[in-house]
């Protein structure tokens, strides 16, 4: 093993840069990446390698400077080449995050958890759903944790049942049966199929008979599309609730 300097980039200091790593065979060997340029290149985005590390060094050990050996990067990644090593450490192996990152990623999954809350629920007392605004407001109120890393659909219970003692809210599903006239009937069958279209009869004037399933939560902005192109001129009837 051979004791080498750190060939700086000039993309990132390399004292901003955070360690990934892997492990093959019982050896840990390890690069200095830039955060988030790293997690973007392991999500698959169209980055150059050689803006992800911020070395051109493959290590043991970062902290110490113990770079790996030749021999060992051909035996176990089958190459010696430390951009294609680094490829793999960076796809395969684990990126140390950033705080700001982990932070990002904490406000990115509260969003999506506040929009699926938005669009599904409603206050049960009016029918209709609770701004965005409330509903973060509610969340604050209550506490609720955010974990960046699971699924924001798999976080929605506990935080439902949290904010529910702040804020009156359920969960409502609606099946809407809409008739369309003639004229707008093609233009309007777009806007039906962007949701859970169950069931359309067209009649024999051209106009459109549907039955569409939603969250509640959108109701109003799916009645305002249809609103929109038939300029009113269209029959809504909610049949059932769940």
């Amino acid at each position: 093993m051979q004791q080498g300097r750190v060939a700086k980039s000039k993309m990132i200091s390399v004292d901003k840069a955070v360690v990934a790593h892997i492990k093959k065979e019982g050896k840990k060997f390890e690069i200095l990446v830039d955060c988030d340029l790293a997690m973007k290149f392991k999500h698959g985005q169209a980055i150059s390698i050689r803006d992800v590390v911020v070395t051109n060094n493959i290590f043991y050990d970062v902290k110490k400077g113990d770079e790996a050996s030749e021999s060992d990067l051909k035996k176990l990644f089958k190459t010696s080449d430390p951009m294609e090593v680094s490829k793999i450490i960076v796809n395969d192996g684990e990126v140390a995050l950033t705080a700001e990152y982990r932070e990002r990623l904490r406000k990115e999954k509260k969003l999506q958890i506040i929009n699926i809350i938005h669009r599904n629920g409603i206050d049960p007392q009016t029918g209709i759903p609770h701004p965005p605004s409330r509903i973060e407001a509610a969340m604050e109120q209550a506490k609720v944790r955010i974990d960046e890393f699971k699924p924001a659909d798999q976080q929605i219970e506990p935080i439902l049942s949290a904010i529910k003692a702040i804020i009156p809210i359920k969960f409502e599903t609606r099946e809407y049966a809409v008739k369309i006239p003639a004229n707008f009937a093609a233009k309007s069958f777009g806007i039906l199929k962007q949701y859970k279209l169950l069931k359309e009869e067209w009649q024999n004037d051209g106009s459109l008979i549907a039955l569409v399933e939603l969250p509640a939560g959108i109701s109003e902005e799916f009645e305002g599309k249809l609103n929109s192109i038939t300029s009113g001129d269209i029959e809504f009837k909610i049949v059932n609730k769940k």
